[in-house]
């Protein structure tokens, strides 16, 4: 299966952090609420806002910004 399309086979929780490496491939919100994320370490973060609980948000992300985020239980999906 072509690795950029196969499903997760790794996942850790992520404590949001601005300046820490993730590197994920997507992540899974448990709580409900704005996320922080720069899909790249040199660009700024994005915020998805409103984000429900339950969400897999397939998105890249290099780093999931302690600034803008007030969702929690993230777990990062590699």
């Amino acid at each position: 299966m072509d690795p950029s399309i196969a499903p997760a086979s790794r996942a850790a929780a992520v404590t949001p952090n601005d300046t820490a490496i993730v590197g994920a491939r997507a992540l899974y919100i448990g709580t409900a609420g704005d996320v922080a994320i720069a899909p790249r370490r040199e660009m700024d973060p994005v915020i998805f806002k409103s984000v429900p609980a339950g969400t897999i948000l397939p998105v890249h992300a290099a780093i999931v910004a302690l600034t803008g985020t007030t969702a929690s239980n993230i777990i990062a999906l590699f």
